[in-house]
């Protein structure tokens, strides 16, 4: 049995989570790169010791202070460079456990949910590419609407990333979620029915 891997994917601010959530409750397994890192950061994570070793100052408490992490690093690609070393090879870990998980429960269709899939060159990893968008006022609204966000770290965040049209004409298909949290559901009910029988 082949199982399609599906990238899921989008800008910062977009609702790729809440996607990703509904991508669940129709009982699809959807790995969550973010919640990984975040386990990873946090106390016996196994990212603790080694970004202990190369940002000290980041880890607060036996965890990683992402906040004190993400000013050493946004805007500094070396900095970044050094960081994603630390975090990928862990990342790909968690990875292989998820599919072998996902396999073992029967399962033909699978959901990465990965923010930096076009930033990476990342898209050959995937048999379909769904990209989340919204228009950038409401994206905007969303983010700065954050714990610790400013409008420059919003702006540094976006310079990153590959811009949101470009995003969504090299998509298969994009889930649009500027609208109610029921048709955005009846979207992404639509595309698992499609994906299901491709």
């Amino acid at each position: 049995m082949t199982m399609l891997v599906i990238g899921l994917t989008g800008s910062i601010g977009m609702g790729k989570s809440t996607v990703g959530e509904m991508f669940r409750r129709l009982g699809v397994p959807v790995y969550d790169a973010d919640a990984e890192v975040h386990k990873l950061y946090s106390e016996g994570g196994a990212a603790v010791e080694p970004i202990r070793s190369v940002f000290p100052e980041a880890v607060v408490d036996n965890k990683v202070d992402r906040a004190r992490l993400s000013k050493q690093v946004v805007g500094n690609e070396t900095e970044i460079k050094k960081l994603e070393a630390i975090t990928h090879p862990l990342l790909g870990k968690g990875r292989t456990t998820f599919f072998e998980d996902a396999e073992r429960g029967g399962h033909n269709l699978v959901v990465l949910d990965v923010p930096l899939i076009f930033e990476t060159g990342g898209e050959k990893n995937f048999d379909k590419i769904v990209v989340v968008s919204s228009p950038k006022e409401v994206q905007k609204q969303r983010v700065l609407k954050r714990e610790n966000m400013t409008e420059e770290k919003f702006e540094a965040i976006l310079a990153r990333q590959v811009p949101d049209a470009e995003k969504r004409s090299r998509a298969d298909y994009v889930i649009n979620t500027n609208c109610p949290t029921e048709a955005t559901f009846e979207q992404v009910t639509a595309l698992v029915d499609d994906l299901k029988h491709a």
